[in-house]
């Protein structure tokens, strides 16, 4: 799960990456309102746990844009303000949950945790692009009757392209997704694994569904197999 922490207090934002980072979340920091939206609305992040009095725009702000942008993040406002206005004012623009601070760092693990469910409960079990078949649980992927056999990265790669099917995903999206923060990765890496996806998803078929958009990144046709 990959998280976005907007915190402009250094003790409490070098906390939370630290304990975050402890139970092997992928911890993005930043300080203030406007990078928030910026980071936010890239597709980049599966939650944004969210301070509400920022430098820029405050987190009410942050959120109502974000959700204009996107549906698909999970934002949990973390707040000394502690009011039930306050709350339902978060609430109201879009926040998925509200903590008051100060808390227990086991309460909001314990949050993050029942977000995750629920993104889990809300995804599709498998996933389909005219006769492209991709089952999340079992790892297995099918080209009409024939078996594809991938590897980890692979996989993700073609789950994250299938996720938005008929949407270009940046190279920069596709890297920050695929592989962690902080992991080297050589220039051409990317176009070696879409190289190899590519031969084993359309190699011989006449509907090729694995496009490469010159400028901006990948996509996975919307066709449909009817």
């Amino acid at each position: 799960m990959k998280i976005l922490v907007v915190e402009d207090e250094k003790r409490m934002a070098q906390a939370l990456r630290r304990g975050l980072e402890e139970e092997c979340y992928s911890v993005t920091m930043t300080a203030d309102g406007i990078s928030a939206v910026e980071l936010g609305g890239s597709d980049h992040f599966d939650l944004i746990l969210l301070d509400l009095m920022l430098p820029g725009i405050d987190g009410f702000e942050v959120t109502r844009r974000l959700r204009r942008a996107t549906q698909s993040v999970a934002i949990l406002m973390l707040t000394a303000r502690d009011t039930v206005p306050d709350m339902v004012k978060g609430l109201d623009c879009g926040a998925d949950d509200y903590i008051t601070k100060p808390f227990p760092f086991e309460v909001l693990l314990a949050r993050i945790r029942a977000i995750e469910r629920r993104r889990l409960d809300s995804h599709p079990r498998s996933l389909r692009v005219a006769d492209l078949v991709l089952e999340r649980e079992t790892r297995c992927v099918f080209r009409g009757k024939r078996e594809i056999k991938l590897t980890q990265t692979e996989f993700r790669l073609l789950e994250f392209l299938m996720l938005r099917k008929g949407r270009v995903a940046t190279r920069e999206a596709i890297l920050h997704e695929i592989w962690p923060s902080g992991e080297a990765v050589e220039e051409n890496t990317l176009d070696a694994f879409v190289k190899l996806l590519r031969q084993k998803i359309d190699l011989g078929e006449d509907l090729k569904l694995i496009e490469t958009r010159r400028g901006f990144g990948y996509c996975v046709r919307k066709e449909s197999a009817e």
